[in-house]
């Protein structure tokens, strides 16, 4: 646990490496860990972390991965009864702005997507994601965002110097309930795309920490597949539910401060 501190994450053979412990005794220590609550592993990337129970070793870690923590099992959940996958994203705010991925079901998904890695950063005006973050957060958080990004010299950004046309497009958002990638988006940041995801589509909704929003949960698919409005038509309502059993659980833990600092 001490190793995983420092680490943050760490594979089965990172720790195996670090101990010099047998393999089957790792395994049933990290089970052991697991089952009280102490130790995670991602369901994204299969990676070992500390988990929030155990405060005095969580000093390595921000609220964000408290958050992907308490939404994984939801992901996971909702993965097994809809097979497709989905992603939890949060907003980063530092030299740039963008969504980063924090936890996703791919892995257990059974179709063959392209798959994302934990921290990879998505693009914030073109996304799903990032229009449903854009969408649902205050008003004040909206005009400040919306004006750094129309400042911003990255070419995939431009679409925010018309404000007013961005601004119906967010008003869509807030009527249908939910929000989808830009057709011209193909994925990544700042036009760095380590895959074509061009046959890809999704839908997103936010998820509050209280009355903040702190992140947001999208489906993925194929677009061959099925189209938008039968898509929605099928799993909205499960996406929609899954966003909601995640704001209850972080209301019951209480408000999470703001994970958008990046570290």
């Amino acid at each position: 646990m001490q190793f995983l501190q420092h680490k943050r994450a760490a594979t089965l053979n990172d720790i195996y490496k670090s101990t010099g412990l047998p393999r089957p005794t790792l395994l049933r220590i990290l089970r052991t860990l697991e089952l009280g609550g102490l130790v995670r592993r991602g369901i994204g990337d299969g990676l070992y972390r500390n988990s929030f129970k155990l405060q005095r070793l969580a000093e390595n870690l921000d609220e964000s991965d408290r958050l992907a923590e308490i939404v994984a099992p939801t992901l996971d959940k909702m993965c097994q009864r809809v097979l497709w996958p989905s992603d939890l994203c949060v907003l980063r705010e530092g030299a740039e702005l963008y969504m980063e991925i924090k936890e996703t079901s791919r892995p257990s998904s059974p179709f063959m997507l392209n798959r994302v890695s934990i921290g990879q950063q998505i693009n914030l005006p073109l996304s799903a994601v990032g229009r449903a973050y854009l969408a649902f957060c205050a008003d004040e958080e909206r005009e400040r965002l919306l004006t750094r990004l129309a400042e911003s010299d990255d070419p995939t950004n431009q679409m925010v110097r018309n404000r007013e046309r961005f601004e119906s497009t967010l008003d869509e958002v807030r009527r249908q309930g939910y929000a989808l990638r830009d057709p011209i988006y193909i994925h990544g940041h700042r036009g760095v795309t380590p895959f074509g995801d061009g046959r890809l589509q999704a839908i997103a909704v936010p998820i509050l920490c209280g009355k903040t929003v702190c992140g947001a949960v999208t489906l993925v698919w194929l677009r061959g597949a099925m189209e938008i409005e039968e898509f929605v038509a099928r799993h909205l309502p499960d996406l929609q539910e899954a966003a909601e059993e995640i704001n209850k659980e972080l209301e019951a833990v209480g408000v999470l401060p703001d994970p958008k600092a990046e570290r």
